[in-house]
């Protein structure tokens, strides 16, 4: 086995990281009014700089922006694409444990791209990168615009049926991943966690009873999902990141991937997948036989959710079980998702963030070389 010269990598991570003090501290006065738009900039560049620089330190290859600039890894995105609007109402995100988030989005006109702040942040990123890194953009798939809200959020005189909506979707995101990559992105991930809550009794009676067929919505999916991948250049890697709630440490969905493995792995042209396997609320590693050759599995096997520290032969021995089902080739290791989906962040501290990121490099590289 050697190392991977493109994404995703052995070692790999899913994208957002703990905001860091001053970071806080800027957001804080920024939304206050006693900082003002260039001053706050400034500051988010500088700790933007620090935290690549930190990154390529441990020996992660693909780098990301931690998402620094954002309050929710969707959201941010998804509220700038021309049609959507936000307002205050239930998320439909309601973790275990009663917590919620009042943020919602409703379709208000015809979905497009017409450009996107996001553009800049990735440029950004790519500017201050080292050669021989490669800088990760993340930002929501496009089944997130619908799977949070369903019907009721979309205007009916807008969109009358709902396959114009679908159609525009994909539409929007297919122009969005062209920009993307004429910025010079050449590794871009689409974080589509609906297709894992998808494998929950529980979400799929949600969706039942509002009016959804959860037998027929994962194709949907991943119809929109081939929609924004088509023509996609042929140097450009693209990933899948799935997993069932991450705000504050808490989740939402349970199940394994069973149910949408044949689908996930084989309908939509992805080069690669991180895929949660942190405890058992994900299942066992048996849906990795659906894999085709060609694509590639990033196992989760790391928590990002608490500060203790994984075993790194737990982690081979788990990785050696998911082998069983796959060649080990098509395997690399990250977190189970990021550390801060939203500006919150998990329930744990930055070292302890840090050291779980080491240990999956060398974890990584005594695996594969």
């Amino acid at each position: 086995m050697t190392t991977r010269a493109k994404p995703p990598f052995r070692a790999d991570m899913v994208g957002s990281l703990l905001r860091t003090a001053p970071l806080k501290q800027a957001r804080e006065t920024h939304a206050a009014g006693t900082l003002d738009d260039a001053a706050f900039k400034a500051i988010e560049d500088a700790e933007i700089r620090k935290l690549i620089a930190r990154q390529e330190a441990i020996g992660l290859k693909g780098v990301t922006d931690g998402e620094f600039r954002r309050a929710y890894w969707h959201f941010d995105f998804m509220e700038e694409l021309d049609g959507i609007e936000a307002i205050t109402a239930d998320s439909g995100m309601n973790f275990k444990g009663g917590v919620g988030i009042a943020k919602s989005l409703r379709i208000v006109g015809k979905v497009g791209f017409s450009g996107h702040p996001m553009i800049e942040h990735f440029k950004f990123l790519r500017d201050n990168v080292s050669p021989g890194s490669t800088p990760k953009m993340t930002i929501p798939g496009p089944s997130m615009l619908h799977y949070r809200g369903g019907r009721k959020m979309i205007n009916m005189g807008v969109y009358p049926q709902m396959e114009a909506f679908y159609g525009d979707v994909g539409a929007a995101y297919n122009k969005a991943v062209h920009a993307f990559y004429d910025a010079g992105c050449r590794y871009l991930q689409l974080d589509d966690i609906s297709f894992a809550y998808l494998c929950d009794p529980d979400q799929r009676e949600m969706l039942r009873a509002r009016g959804d067929d959860p037998e027929h919505q994962p194709e949907i999916y991943a119809g929109m999902v081939r929609a924004a991948l088509k023509d996609k250049p042929a140097d450009l890697a693209i990933t899948m990141h799935l997993c069932r709630g991450n705000f504050r440490s808490t989740f939402i969905a349970s199940g394994g991937y069973e149910p949408i493995a044949e689908l996930l792995f084989n309908t939509m042209p992805v080069d690669g997948y991180f895929m949660e396997w942190d405890n058992d609320r994900s299942g066992g590693f048996e849906p990795l036989r659906f894999l085709p050759k060609g694509k590639h599995v990033v196992l989760g096997l790391v928590t990002s959710k608490t500060g203790v520290l994984e075993s790194k032969d737990d982690l081979k021995r788990r990785i050696d079980e998911a082998s069983k089902f796959v060649s080990l080739d098509q395997l690399c290791l990250s977190p189970q998702c990021g550390f801060a989906s939203t500006e919150e962040g998990n329930t744990l501290a930055e070292d302890e963030q840090w050291r779980k990121l080491e240990l999956i490099v060398e974890t990584a590289r005594e695996v594969w070389g």
